[in-house]
């Protein structure tokens, strides 16, 4: 509908297409427009905690196909992106929650100042209170935007640091028929890699308890029936594969030797991932 929209109002590559919205709708828009003549110029309004501080400053559009994330889709910088923060008054509590999660991930792998600072504000953060997520939106958007302006913004090669996470929380969100928020499902992915670190001997036992601790005040879920690893047959390993080739043939990982200090891996372990999942359904 939105590339017929260009061609009827013979919209033209020296034109906005301009997107209001959360994630799935700036992407879709970015999509569109990315394809359409070739590219047309787009600018994002990002009116979620999560495309604010997350993909709405990105490179990227990507739609969902083959019951696959982000199956479709292009490297395509926008123009320009426009933060109002009102927009976020108008989210339930469940979406205002969602996009904390990318702050967690990012903090995690590159910032360990900013991970105690969220430590610090989960109450802030819980309560709603606007200039602690003004913050983070700022300090999130910008590590985000730091790593896009490095070595490989188009992800050239397989590493993928700033998906911490999400090889997990990709596949879960399918396996749930997406009824669960991709923060939500993060979260969960987050929870799963930090302890598959811990027991890997990357990470501590205090930092392992505090990550969980933090994700679990802040009102996330850390663990879900469809997130169970039983054997080498459970659905969600299959997301590791998928992940593999939406990297572009090589797996590789992020975990944690401490926090703030993300670590590329090239294969995970299923007897471990399997420990992993037990931790989570003790501690949930």
């Amino acid at each position: 509908d939105i590339v017929k929209g260009v061609h009827q109002h013979g919209i033209d590559r020296h034109s906005y297409l301009v997107a209001i919205g959360g994630g799935s709708i700036l992407d879709l828009a970015g999509y569109a427009a990315a394809v359409s003549h070739r590219g047309i110029r787009h600018i994002r309004i990002p009116t979620t905690v999560l495309s604010q501080n997350d993909s709405g400053v990105g490179v990227k559009n990507g739609i969902n196909y083959f019951d696959k994330k982000n199956f479709l889709g292009t490297f395509a910088p926008p123009a320009a992106v426009f933060n109002d923060y009102h927009f976020l008054t108008t989210l339930e509590d469940r979406d205002w929650r969602s996009g904390i999660s990318e702050a967690i991930k990012v903090a995690l792998i590159k910032d360990a100042t900013f991970f105690y600072w969220l430590t610090d504000h989960a109450d802030d953060l819980v309560k709603r209170d606007m200039s602690a997520m003004q913050y983070l939106i700022e300090r999130c958007a910008e590590l985000h935007l730091q790593h896009i302006a490095g070595k490989d913004p188009f992800e050239t090669g397989s590493s993928r640091p700033l998906d911490f996470g999400h090889w997990s929380a990709h596949k879960l969100e399918q396996l749930t028929n997406f009824s669960i928020r991709h923060g939500e499902a993060v979260a969960m992915g987050i929870a799963l890699d930090t302890v598959y670190s811990h027991l890997e001997g990357r990470l501590s036992e205090k930092d392992v308890l505090q990550v969980i601790g933090m994700i679990k005040k802040l009102g996330f879920e850390i663990t879900h029936p469809a997130f169970e690893v039983i054997d080498d047959k459970s659905l969600l390993l299959r997301g590791l594969n998928e992940f593999r080739e939406h990297l572009g043939g090589k797996l590789t990982i992020m975990l944690l030797n401490a926090i703030g200090k993300g670590q590329e891996v090239y294969e995970m372990d299923t007897p471990l991932l399997r420990q992993a999942s037990i931790w989570l359904q003790k501690n949930k």
